[in-house]
C-alpha cells in the first residue's frame, strides 16, 4: 500500500504541510527579528518582559477564540501595567498585524471553513468604521472612559457566548444567502466593529462573531476562524493608519512590538491548532473567566464618574439588547 493511501496519514497530512511551514515562517520572523534588534536582542526581550509574557496568553486566545490578541492586551497594559491606553491600542493593532495574519495563514493552509462573503461585507464596513473611531471619536474621549468602554463592549460578548451556548438549536455551516438586508446589516455590524477597533485596537472580531452565530446561525468552528481573519486584515490597516497619519507608532509601542513579536508568531498559529482539536464548551468557559475577571477589575480600578458611568451602561445594554434580540430571531433558523 502506498503511504499517501493511508488513510491516517491522509488526515493527517495537511497539519503536517501547515507544521513545516509554520516552522519556516517563524525562523524567518526570528532571523529578521534578531537582525533588526542586534546588538541588543537580549535587552529588547529582558526590559520589557512582561510585555512578552502577556502575548505569549494573548496570542494563543487570538487564535484559538473569536477575541482578538488585544482583548487581552488593553485590559493588562491599562490596568495592571499602566500603559496609556492610547499607545495600548496602537500596540495591540501592530502586533495583531502579526499574530492574527499568522493564525491566518495556518487556517487558510489547514483549510478550515470560513465565510469569506461575511468578510468582503464586514471589511467594507469595517475599514471606514475604523478610520472614524481612530481619526475622530477617539480623540474625543477621555482615557478612563475608553477602559470602561471595552469593559461594557465584552460584557456583553459574555452575554452573547451564554446565549450561543444554553440555547438548543442547530447552526450552519454555511451563510445563508445575501440579498441587499443581509448586506447591510454585515456592513453596519462591521462599521460598528471597525469603529471600536479605531478605539481599543479590538472589536470587529468579537461584535462580527456575535453576529454570526446568533443571528445568521452559523456554527462557530466556522465563525471563530472567519473572525480572526477578520481582525488580522482590520489590525493591518489599523497598524499601516496609524505608522503614515497619525504617527502613533512612537518609540515606546516599537520596543513593546518588538517585545512581542517572536511570542506571537508561534502562539496564534498554535492556538488554531488547539482550537480545531478542543471542544468548544472548554473554550467558552475559559473566556467567560477572562470577562469576568475584566469586568472585575474595572470595577476596582477605574475611577467612576457619572458620566463614564451612565456611558458605559449604554454601550452595555445597546449591544445587550442587540445580541438577545438577534439570539430570537428566528429568519436564518436551521
Amino acid at each position: 500500500m502506498k503511504l499517501n493511501a493511508n488513510p491516517i496519514y491522509a488526515k493527517y497530512k495537511p497539519y503536517q504541510k501547515t507544521l513545516a511551514v509554520n516552522i519556516i515562517l517563524v525562523l524567518l520572523v526570528w532571523i529578521a527579528w534578531w537582525l533588526y534588534t542586534q546588538p541588543d536582542s537580549k535587552g529588547v526581550l529582558l526590559q520589557n518582559w512582561t510585555i512578552t509574557l502577556t502575548m505569549t496568553l494573548g496570542s494563543f486566545i487570538a487564535g484559538a477564540t473569536s477575541e482578538g490578541g488585544g482583548a487581552i492586551a488593553f485590559p493588562v497594559f491599562t490596568k495592571a501595567l499602566h500603559i496609556d491606553p492610547q499607545n495600548t491600542k496602537v500596540f495591540a493593532l501592530a502586533i495583531q498585524s502579526i499574530g492574527m495574519t499568522a493564525a491566518s495563514l495556518t487556517i487558510i493552509m489547514l483549510r478550515i471553513r470560513v465565510a469569506w462573503r461575511f468578510i468582503f461585507w464586514a471589511i467594507l464596513g469595517g475599514l471606514p468604521g475604523l478610520c472614524v473611531g481612530t481619526l475622530l471619536i477617539a480623540q474625543l474621549l477621555p482615557a478612563a472612559l475608553v477602559k470602561m468602554l471595552f469593559t461594557a463592549m465584552i460584557v456583553s460578548f459574555a452575554l452573547a457566548l451564554f446565549l450561543f451556548n444554553t440555547q438548543k438549536r442547530c447552526y450552519s455551516l454555511y451563510l445563508p444567502k445575501l440579498y441587499g438586508a443581509e448586506k447591510g446589516i454585515i456592513l453596519i455590524t462591521g462599521f460598528i466593529g471597525g469603529t471600536m477597533t479605531g478605539l481599543v485596537g479590538s472589536g470587529i472580531d468579537i461584535i462580527c462573531f456575535s453576529v454570526m452565530v446568533l443571528f445568521f446561525r452559523l456554527a462557530a468552528k466556522v465563525s471563530t476562524p472567519t473572525s480572526v481573519i477578520l481582525m488580522a486584515i482590520t489590525a493591518i490597516a489599523g497598524f499601516m493608519l496609524h505608522y503614515f497619519v497619525t504617527d502613533g507608532f512612537n518609540t515606546i509601542v516599537k520596543m513593546y512590538w518588538l517585545a512581542a513579536i517572536p511570542v506571537v508568531v508561534i502562539g496564534a498559529p498554535l492556538g488554531v491548532f488547539f482550537c480545531s482539536r478542543m471542544r468548544n464548551e472548554h473554550i467558552v468557559f475559559f473566556l467567560l473567566c477572562l470577562i469576568a475577571i475584566e469586568l472585575l477589575s474595572s470595577l476596582l480600578l477605574i475611577p467612576l464618574t457619572v458620566n463614564i458611568t451612565i456611558a458605559s451602561l449604554s454601550v452595555f445594554l445597546l449591544f445587550s439588547l442587540a445580541y438577545y434580540q438577534m439570539s430570537r430571531s428566528q429568519k436564518y433558523e436551521v
